[in-house]
């Protein structure tokens, strides 16, 4: 039996998806700047797909500005803030520490550049505490950013509580959402969210393109000169059978973000059951406040690459950890944050999912996962001084 159990490093492209990009690469080959019939022709399907993501996060379509993915859509919302806010004299900007590194690196670079960086921690689930966030909060901080949910443990976070404080306190608020956008319901007014990163390659979508949501209020700085697209804020001619495959994949998933969310969350809810029975072994992050087809699970006694390897050979894909951290020997700066001691922290193991996987292979990921762990441990002489006392259990 193979399974792929690494939709948070990216998902598989749906026909829906293929389809639309094909018939743009065959029939619409103008350039949308271009006056001539042919352009305004590819240029009006460049606005209907800016229409279809605007609506299918509760946003303007005016508000919506193409990327390359989330990391640049991090950097550019980041960057924007932080230099506009410190013409007014705001040099402060706040966030968790379990972000992505799109995030925290960029904060270290304005770090470098004089600002002020504050990182709050989350509890043992995972989860910010939004009155944390409000005590960060100064008259010199230009920016909150806070990620909708986890791209390793997906734990989702309170971006409601979280807005409404920033929006009292007159703070423009950034989220990162490329592991929520298609899985989770969003609508950026109603969260008071001022500035949203997506990637399109995390619900069905091509890779290679994401969106910059920001709203009118908030001004942009150019990340790409020499051009006028993107309304002047990214130039370079737009890549648009990708732009139309992403808003194709993501008008899909929302129009059936429900019965998928429920289908899914029933695997999840099995798939923990039967890992929670493996002994030493935890849950990382809040049993149900996280995305529908996340589980992350650490296990006393092993090492996650050696864990990975094993699953593979029994045809599954999955992963310990963020897709772009995973050729680091470092344990997860996430799974850290949240309490685990390193030598946890090493051996976890991330299974996620959409609503496709069956039951039947729910059972194959729990049986293959306790045959593996049970063959590590056998072979592991941490595991042994564990069983003979001569080390303490941690989990």
């Amino acid at each position: 039996m193979n399974i792929y159990a690494d939709y948070a490093a990216t998902t598989p492209m749906s026909d829906t998806a293929i389809n639309a990009m094909t018939n743009i690469m065959k029939e619409i080959y103008g350039n949308p700047s271009s006056l001539h019939s042919i352009g305004q022709r590819a240029a009006e399907y460049l606005l209907q797909a800016r229409i279809d993501v605007a609506e299918a996060i509760g946003a303007d379509f005016k508000e919506i500005y193409f990327t390359s993915g989330g990391s640049e859509a991090d950097n550019q919302a980041l960057v924007s803030a932080a230099y506009f806010g410190r013409l007014k004299g705001k040099t402060h900007l706040i966030s968790t520490t379990i972000e992505h590194h799109a995030i925290l690196h960029t904060l270290n670079k304005l770090e470098k550049e004089g600002f002020d960086v504050t990182l709050v921690e989350v509890g043992s689930d995972g989860i910010v505490d939004p009155k944390k966030i409000e005590e960060a909060i100064t008259d010199k901080t230009a920016l909150v950013t806070v990620m909708f949910a986890n791209n390793e443990i997906g734990t989702l976070q309170p971006i409601k509580e979280i807005g409404a404080i920033c929006k009292e306190k007159g703070v423009p608020f950034h989220t990162d959402a490329v592991q929520a956008v298609g899985h989770v319901p969003i609508n950026v007014k109603e969260l008071n969210v001022d500035m949203l990163s997506l990637s399109s390659h995390k619900f069905n979508g091509p890779k290679g393109i994401g969106v910059l949501y920001a709203n009118k209020k908030v001004p942009l700085t150019n990340v790409i000169e020499g051009g006028a697209q993107e309304r002047g804020k990214r130039a370079g001619t737009e890549n648009l059978a990708a732009i139309v495959g992403m808003a194709a994949a993501l008008k899909e998933a929302v129009s059936n973000i429900e019965e998928n969310a429920s289908k899914t969350i029933e695997r999840r809810r099995q798939i923990i059951e039967g890992l929670s029975k493996i002994e030493h072994s935890a849950l990382n992050g809040d049993p149900g406040k996280r995305l529908p087809g996340n589980v992350n699970f650490c296990f006393e006694g092993i090492e996650g690459e050696s864990l990975l390897l094993l699953l593979d050979s029994k045809g599954i894909a999955a992963s310990s950890g963020s897709a772009c951290t995973s050729g680091s020997l470092d344990p997860s700066h996430v799974l850290l944050a949240i309490g685990r001691p390193h030598e946890v922290a090493h051996g976890s193991l991330r299974l996620t999912f959409n609503e496709e996987l069956t039951a039947e292979e729910a059972d194959y990921l729990i049986q293959s996962t306790k045959e593996v762990v049970e063959y590590l441990r056998s072979i592991s002489p941490v595991w042994d001084e564990l069983q003979k006392g001569e080390l303490k259990y941690v989990i």
